[in-house]
């Protein structure tokens, strides 16, 4: 990532209407801003959901994507997290496909070591569950790939909130 490109984080509290999400996504792909990752789901008040987006964007063109954010109606309130500490955790389901007995002893040691749960297991397969950082959810995708034959990955999308102690991401 070159010339300012860097990973930037937003949050949106957005009116529970039907439709915003598709507003929201039409304003990225719009305007050519790739998102890579977007989560969604309701506050603590049923008429308000929140959005986590996560994007790589130089500083002019990230300044740009907040601006419009804050002029959609439908939008409350517009949080950058890129530079202020935040709890942020993405969940991840791994199923590994096809293994031997020495494949499941691997893959229950991944799982220890990452602090995964194991939580479907067949005569061949087994199916583990991350909650952790996107950055450590990438690691661990990076590893299964070259440890097993066969695996299927689903990646929920991060979910952030501002720390109340100064710990980081």
């Amino acid at each position: 990532m070159s010339n300012g490109m860097k990973k930037r984080w937003i949050s949106l509290y957005v009116e529970n209407q039907v439709g915003v999400l598709s507003k929201i996504s039409g304003l990225f792909s719009g305007k050519s801003y790739n998102l890579d990752s977007l989560t969604v789901g309701t506050t603590e008040d049923p008429t308000v959901s929140r959005m986590t987006i996560a994007t790589v964007s130089d500083d002019e063109t990230f300044e740009q994507i907040k601006k419009q954010l804050n002029r959609l109606v439908e939008v409350i309130k517009v949080i950058d997290f890129t530079d202020i500490f935040v709890r942020m955790k993405e969940i991840l389901y791994v199923k590994v496909k096809n293994c031997s007995a020495e494949d499941k002893v691997e893959a229950f040691q991944i799982a220890e070591t990452f602090k995964a749960k194991v939580i479907d297991y067949g005569k061949d397969s087994l199916l583990l569950e991350f909650v952790q950082t996107a950055t450590k959810n990438d690691a661990v995708i990076k590893l299964m790939k070259e440890e097993f034959r066969s695996i299927e990955v689903v990646r929920g999308g991060s979910v952030g909130i501002e720390s109340i102690s100064m710990m980081e991401r």
